[in-house]
């Protein structure tokens, strides 16, 4: 009988301190996370030195919390994954220069994970992935369609030229008043509103599976801007139904026709936005119309978190990837 593996994860590339531990790469042992919302909520958006800053205070606590909820001693830890990038580049150092210690100090392998493969590799703690498959990432930086041929294979086939469609959606909140993080709040005002207003869909050109949101903010903000001028009133509860409209109309048509082009047997969404009600509850109804299954992650699961990146460890590590102790944090990472 194989051994099980138990990985390590560390998460701090943006406004989360997370640590992990997942057995055989899907199932989530425990999973610590410390949130800066509050910290950053004043300011409307993340601060890189005041995030750095908390994760210097945090991440020994949380570290220890996960270890201590696991159950395991370090004897028993087959390897520590980490975030190497991409993302902030002092709160990545955090992670990275936490995890190389460790791996110094307790002689453990170590690996470097991708930030986007770990919100992928999240789905694989709910179900077993089905090859090939089709990933939607979506989040506060990151559009992408990602094709997946097999275990630790990206093919990214369309991503943002412009705004991710999580900044978008920040970028609305604050034209709407609303408080920081904007996403989940204009995901909730959404809901009491209709779409009364046409807002632009850029499908770009044909047979194009990338995305594009940069016209869809502008044309929000002129409108809200334009209303103001001529002393007239929006709904606001209306302008957020639109514009979320328009985005999950263009996520959930480009996904459904990457899926079906590329001929995949599932099709997985990942990322913070994955959160969103409104774009789940589109992405369900597309993909009602088609024979290919569909796989959100719970709530929990879509934000950072440790757990998916000790899942992609998981990958990398029985793939025999490994990272020395001159591991860099690379906030431009690319994903391959």
């Amino acid at each position: 009988m194989k051994k099980d593996t138990y990985i390590l994860g560390i998460e701090t590339s943006c406004d989360e301190t997370a640590a992990a531990v997942v057995k055989n790469g899907q199932e989530v042992i425990s999973n610590v996370v410390a949130s800066q919302i509050d910290s950053h909520k004043r300011f409307g958006g993340v601060v890189p030195e005041i995030a750095s800053r908390h994760h210097v205070e945090q991440i020994t606590i949380v570290l220890e919390e996960a270890l201590a909820e696991s159950g395991l001693t370090w004897d028993e830890i087959d390897a520590i994954a980490v975030t190497e990038g991409p993302g902030l580049v002092g709160a990545l150092l955090i992670g990275v220069n936490a995890a190389k210690a460790l791996a110094f100090v307790k002689q453990k392998p170590l690996v470097g994970v991708h930030h986007i493969a770990g919100h992928i590799y999240a789905n694989r703690l709910e179900k077993e992935f089905d090859f090939p498959l089709m990933a939607l990432i979506v989040s506060g930086g990151h559009t992408e369609l990602v094709l997946m041929k097999e275990h630790g294979h990206f093919e990214v086939i369309g991503e943002t030229r412009d705004d991710a469609a999580g900044e978008a959606y920040d970028k609305v909140a604050r034209m709407l008043d609303l408080p920081y993080p904007g996403g989940p709040h204009v995901d909730k005002l959404a809901a009491k509103g209709e779409e009364t207003i046409d807002f632009p869909r850029a499908w770009l050109e044909e047979n194009s599976f990338d995305f594009s949101f940069s016209g869809l903010k502008s044309a929000v903000i002129n409108k809200l801007h334009n209303a103001k001028q001529r002393g007239e009133t929006l709904k606001p509860e209306d302008v957020a139904a639109s514009f979320q409209a328009s985005v999950t109309d263009v996520l959930s048509t480009k996904t459904v026709e990457a899926a079906k082009k590329y001929n995949v047997k599932q099709v997985i969404v990942a990322g913070g936005v994955a959160a969103n009600k409104g774009l789940r509850a589109e992405l369900g109804n597309k993909f009602a119309d088609t024979d290919i299954p569909l796989l959100i992650p719970p709530l929990k699961l879509c934000t950072d978190n440790a757990a998916m990146i000790a899942a992609a460890g998981f990958i990398a590590y029985e793939q025999g990837n490994r990272s020395g102790l001159d591991l860099n944090a690379n906030p431009s990472l690319m994903l391959r």
